[in-house]
């Protein structure tokens, strides 16, 4: 018989989201609701689209949040993700202190970092006349951990800091990582989360794969979490949103998804110590991914039986964010507990990719 060890639970404090739904937990409660979503406005963006749906955050702001100075440069990513941080940081209600920032890491998750960045920096190194004179403002935006080491600057957080690249399962990833080095005593808190922004390049690549369904829109978001022990968050005043019983990702190749998820999720509910049957919804991502979405609801049968009642679908308010949509499903939980959905206190949120890459994350809402 496997051994599993059981961790105590961690807590999310803090949260912060970015999404087409607007910016904050609210915009992304009344789509859960049904109040819909603004149109994406892709002129703020720039480029030339495929003819999909899209789904852009409205009227993305920066300098509302971070102030005007040094925002110019930053890439579309590394903004939807600083602004989802600082939110996550406003609502501890007081700022951390020095110390505390000291203590304080930062793990992203995330597919390549900004491929809009990556994708016009390499084609710098094709157009320019040689010896190749690529405009070397292009580098740094390009480089993959970008994004985590700009919230570390702008927020002083002085962790552990770390970029997790793992495809559509990024967000648990994170969350996984995170853990482990919280337990393991490298920091007493992490802002924990994952990002994906919406440009030409990601959108093509969508178009011509056909992994999508005609209805599904190609989204974008961030959804950034302060984590941290429960001892942590009692003995600093602060209530916790949720708690994280236990994470789980892992792989059995794209031939057996179905089995990896049911083992990803057995394996989540022995070390939380929750049974099946208290289980009463769960978060599910593949939503608009042909073939994705039948597998996944595949394994969660395989673990608990048949699907919880209330079935989550976070995809279809904000669009397919590939490597945030895990981060966007925690969000979008949290959501439904914030608009009253009588969805009860324990909830899965799972993850698979197209690289036969699994995650479950075991989620609980505090007693009130």
């Amino acid at each position: 018989m496997t051994t599993v060890t059981t961790v105590a639970p961690l807590v999310i404090t803090g949260c912060g989201v970015v999404s087409p739904a607007g910016v904050g937990l609210e915009p992304l409660a009344a789509a859960v609701s049904g109040t819909g979503r603004e149109e994406a406005d892709l002129e703020a963006i720039g480029g030339e689209f495929p003819p999909i749906p899209l789904a852009a955050t409205p009227d993305l702001r920066p300098e509302e949040y971070l102030g005007r100075k040094g925002i110019r440069s930053l890439d579309r990513t590394t903004q939807l993700a600083l602004v989802a941080s600082n939110r996550a940081l406003a609502g501890l209600g007081a700022p951390l202190a020095d110390r505390d920032r000291a203590r304080t890491g930062v793990v992203i998750g995330t597919s390549t970092g900004s491929i809009r960045s990556s994708s016009e920096f390499s084609r710098e190194t094709l157009v320019r006349e040689k010896p190749y004179l690529v405009r070397a403002s292009f580098f740094p935006n390009s480089v993959m951990n970008f994004c985590a080491s700009q919230i570390a600057i702008w927020n002083a957080l002085r962790g552990v800091n770390a970029t997790i690249a793992d495809g559509r399962v990024s967000g648990l990833a994170a969350v996984r990582y995170a853990r482990n080095a919280i337990v393991q005593g490298h920091v007493d808190r992490a802002l924990v989360g994952a990002v994906e922004e919406l440009c030409p390049q990601s959108a093509w690549a969508w178009y011509l794969s056909g992994a999508l369904t005609p209805a599904a829109a190609v989204g974008e978001g961030a959804a950034v979490f302060v984590v941290e022990t429960s001892e942590g968050a009692a003995a600093a005043g602060r209530a916790p949103l949720a708690e994280l019983l236990a994470c789980e990702v892992g792989t059995l190749g794209m031939s057996d998804v179905r089995r990896g998820l049911t083992v990803c999720v057995e394996r989540a509910l022995r070390r939380s110590g929750v049974p099946a049957e208290a289980v009463t919804a769960v978060s599910l991502s593949a939503t608009g991914l042909r073939g994705l979405g039948p597998a996944e609801e595949d394994g969660v049968r395989g673990a608990l039986g048949d699907l919880p009642p209330h079935r989550i679908r976070t995809a279809a308010l904000v669009g397919e964010s590939f490597s945030a949509s895990g981060a966007l499903q925690i969000a979008g939980l949290l959501a439904e507990w914030r608009a009253g959905a009588a969805i009860g206190p324990v909830a899965l949120v799972t993850s698979v990719g197209d690289d036969g890459n699994v995650g479950c994350l075991v989620v609980r809402r505090p007693a009130l």
